[in-house]
């Protein structure tokens, strides 16, 4: 063997030796509260501004047909464990301890792991350390969220728990502001480490209260005194919602991160009502807790600098079951199939190669999980275009995406009529689950 390819094969040891030694991806999974695609400019909207996430959107991937649940519980029970909601939701508010979470394999894996923001998953002050959190910031774990009068205590001086201790020091602060500046300084303390960030927000979840950049911001309110608030302020949390994610993603340029850090942006479901929306000269009325497309088509964004191709744009449909196989595949977690998901990675879109993509998404919505037997269920099969019902409601979305005109069974063409009896076959296959 002669000096050059002594040399040569020399280097290319040292290449595979620094791909095995190269450490896992941080994680930043980012979860706004109340959130439809048409609030961010990236996707067209035009009543707020959102410049940090227009410019994550720039320098990243923007997926258009990402879905979640109707309503907040429901989504963060699919994320979390990537499953349907037909295996696993069993009342509002709660996720079942027997569950795994991709935060528990991530711990496993050596990362270190905090969630802060909103809990809503079970009154246990145990639950955060059990689903794999080694810190945590959360409104609503243990309290319900407001004072002794009743008083709604998520924003202006909030009641928190952190790490275990309650804070309701009523000192002016704002919750968001405490929730980032924790997660900053847990970035700095664990920058030499893989780490991973949850953050489900509490903005922009009603009461529509007002911000630190709002005009009449007042730190001595002591929180909302009724359930909605005043939705002339929806703006202002929309706007401080970017500006706090800017903050997040300036710590990471700061510390050097951003190179080796996924930052995955979406929203738990859509937007509220009595907000209206502008998409240049189209109005979307707020569709949170339906089942049509305002209800269900949230923003999906993902920044990985100098891996994920600046300004990607993706047909791809993705479920919220999704989540959990993408982070644990970026991690280097090979899937259990005993945890039975139904979860699709999209890992592979991300690196600009091949993968496997879904035809199609499966929903079980019960807001209760069931638990309520007043409580309604809804299920579905959809794909881009078109979206079948238990119930044999069948409907052009892409035409059609407030469900007003059924397409009857003798107008189907005979694509249609395929792509029905296809449908039917995934809900039959979900069938055993429960009724």
């Amino acid at each position: 063997m002669n000096k050059l390819c002594i040399i040569l094969f020399g280097l290319s040891l040292l290449s595979l030796n620094a791909q095995k030694n190269t450490p896992p991806p941080n994680i930043v999974m980012i979860l706004a509260d109340d959130l439809g695609f048409e609030c961010i400019n990236s996707y067209g909207g035009t009543s707020y501004d959102t410049p940090n996430l227009t410019q994550l959107a720039q320098t990243g991937m923007q997926f258009e047909n990402c879905h979640s649940q109707p309503i907040c519980t429901p989504s963060r029970v699919k994320l979390m464990t990537g499953k349907s909601n037909k295996k696993n939701h069993v009342k509002f508010g709660y996720l079942n301890p027997k569950e795994v979470t991709f935060s528990q394999l991530l711990q496993k894996k050596g990362y270190a792991t905090m969630i802060g923001g909103k809990w809503q998953l079970g009154k246990d002050a145990s639950l955060p350390g059990h689903f794999g959190f080694d810190e945590h910031i959360l409104w609503q774990l243990t309290t319900s969220g407001r004072d002794s009068l009743g008083w709604d205590k998520r924003y202006v001086n909030p009641v928190l728990e952190i790490n275990g201790k309650v804070y309701e020091k009523n000192e002016g602060k704002y919750s968001t502001d405490m929730v980032v500046d924790y997660i900053n300084d847990f970035i700095k303390r664990k920058k030499d480490q893989p780490f991973l960030v949850y953050y489900p927000m509490i903005l922009t979840h009603c009461p529509f209260d007002p911000t630190p950049h709002s005009k009449d911001w007042d730190p001595t309110d002591m929180g909302s005194k009724t359930y909605k608030g005043n939705a002339k302020y929806f703006g202002d949390m929309v706007s401080y919602l970017d500006f706090s994610v800017g903050r997040i993603v300036k710590q990471l340029d700061r510390l050097g991160l951003r190179e080796n850090t996924i930052i995955l942006f979406t929203g738990d479901n859509g937007t509220d009502t009595p907000v209206v929306s502008m998409m240049d000269n189209l109005s979307v009325v707020g569709g949170k807790g339906k089942t049509t497309d305002n209800g269900t088509h949230v923003p999906l964004i993902v920044n990985w600098k100098g891996v994920v191709k600046p300004n990607e744009r993706s047909e791809a449909l993705v479920d919220f079951s999704d989540f959990f196989p993408t982070i644990c595949e970026a991690a280097g977690i090979p899937m259990d199939l005993s945890l039975n998901l139904d979860g699709v990675s999209y890992y592979s879109q991300l690196l600009g190669k091949e993968g496997p993509k879904r035809k199609w998404i499966h929903t079980w919505y019960n807001r209760d999980g069931g638990s309520n037997p007043m409580s309604a269920t809804s299920e579905w099969v959809r794909n881009e275009n078109y979206k079948l019902y238990v119930g044999n409601k069948f409907y052009n979305i892409k035409k059609d995406p407030a469900e007003k005109n059924r397409i009857p069974t003798n107008a189907l063409t005979d694509q249609e009529k395929t792509l029905r009896k296809e449908f039917i076959g995934v809900l039959n296959d979900y069938k055993h689950l429960r009724n």
